[in-house]
């Protein structure tokens, strides 16, 4: 029985500690890129890649992954719109770039389940946006001859609003 009471003592006292917790604070904030600031991102992108004569879709989330600015040239395959959107998901989501992702999860490799998730896009061309070590955002490009110069280009759209990263913090 002293056990038993004991064991209900641990469950009491965690249940206070957490709820505590809790209660101090119960809304997580969290820094977010914004609207014009996902347009701005998207639009020197789309220039960058169309001064190198590709077209392409870009996509640009929130932290979240939801979907800010979504540019398409209008010459460029009906494919690019989803997998420029999947690319910048994929990169907030897994905190890394798809060019990174693509190797780390390729055929013989311990984490190649991670291509059959829903909504992954494990090819070139998706970067997280940060702001002061925070994540803030995500790109995707898709339709360039091959995931480099998505990449490139979606660093030029990430280049664009740099400043403005750093001066909101």
């Amino acid at each position: 029985m002293k056990r038993r009471c004991s064991f209900f003592a641990a469950i009491l006292l965690l249940g206070v500690g957490a709820t505590g917790a809790s209660a101090q604070q119960s809304i997580v904030q969290f820094p977010s890129l914004t609207m014009e600031a996902a347009v701005k991102t998207a639009t020197a992108a789309m220039s960058e890649c169309r001064k190198q004569g590709a077209l392409v879709a870009v996509a640009v989330t929130d932290r979240a992954g939801n979907l800010l600015a979504l540019l398409r040239d209008p010459l460029a395959g009906m494919h690019t719109v989803d997998t420029a959107t999947r690319k910048a998901w994929t990169a907030i989501s897994f905190r890394n770039p798809t060019s990174v992702l693509e190797k780390a999860t390729g055929p013989a490799t311990a984490n190649s389940g991670i291509r059959h998730l829903p909504g992954v896009a494990m090819i070139g061309g998706g970067l997280p946006i940060e702001a002061a070590g925070a994540l803030v955002g995500a790109i995707g490009i898709s339709g360039a001859p091959g995931g480099g110069m998505d990449e490139a280009c979606a660093k030029v759209g990430i280049e664009a609003i740099r400043a403005d990263l750093e001066m909101g913090f």
